[in-house]
């Protein structure tokens, strides 16, 4: 049980309505492993209750849509479709903007979506390129335990429940060293792909991202 309204529970899970939000979802979950589709979805939820934890107002500091289309797509380029030449975050926002752009949107929000995935794991510097990189990072982020003020254990009890965990670090990193694996070009040196492909093949083979995630307020 948790201390949420059935109300309560069907806001805090709501997701964007538009033509194409269905599409992206759908999308994200025949194309990603289901721990890492769970993931990008949950990265919306906790970054639309950071931004409400910080005060910001949805449609004036930013656009829910957008940051739905930058959480929930941020890590396509783990996928199959998604697995090109690049770094999976820009591979991912390539995708991201082909798929945006073939439903509609205006360059400008295609754009802001593709700095925002491109940039999700760049500390220091997606935190100063607006909102929308910012919100976007961090609702990543609060995935892995950061920011716990921002949620309640109710709140993340329902998205959990909803958006299960499914050993999702151990996951992210398998795919992220596999592909990097069979494309070194994919893992540049001071890159989060460069550094788990390091680790993994360094004794005791586990990584620092699997560290933090086991050790956090959510586990794996």
């Amino acid at each position: 049980m948790t201390d949420q309204s059935p109300s309560a529970d069907l806001e805090l899970l709501a997701l964007p309505t538009a033509p194409w939000t269905n599409v992206v979802v759908e999308l994200v979950v025949a194309a990603e492993a289901p721990a890492v589709a769970n993931h990008s979805v949950r990265s919306f939820l906790f970054a639309r209750l950071l931004a409400a934890h910080r005060g910001m107002v949805a449609e004036r500091d930013f656009d829910t849509k957008l940051l739905f289309a930058s959480c929930v797509l941020h890590d396509i380029g783990l996928s199959e479709r998604g697995n090109g030449d690049q770094r999976f975050e820009v591979d991912g926002a390539d995708i991201a903007a082909e798929i945006l752009s073939g439903h509609g949107l205006a360059a400008a929000d295609v754009d802001a979506v593709w700095m925002a995935i491109a940039l999700h794991t760049s500390p220091g510097i997606a935190e100063r390129r607006g909102s929308l990189c910012d919100l976007t990072r961090n609702g990543i982020a609060m995935d892995g335990g950061l920011f716990p003020d921002a949620v309640s254990d109710a709140q993340a009890a329902v998205i959990h429940r909803a958006y299960p965990r499914l050993s999702l670090a151990r996951t992210l990193v398998d795919v992220i060293v596999d592909q990097a694996t069979a494309r070194p070009n994919k893992a540049p040196i001071c890159t989060i792909a460069g550094e788990l492909v390091r680790e993994r093949s360094t004794p005791p083979h586990i990584t620092s991202l699997e560290r933090m995630v086991n050790e956090s307020r959510w586990g794996e």
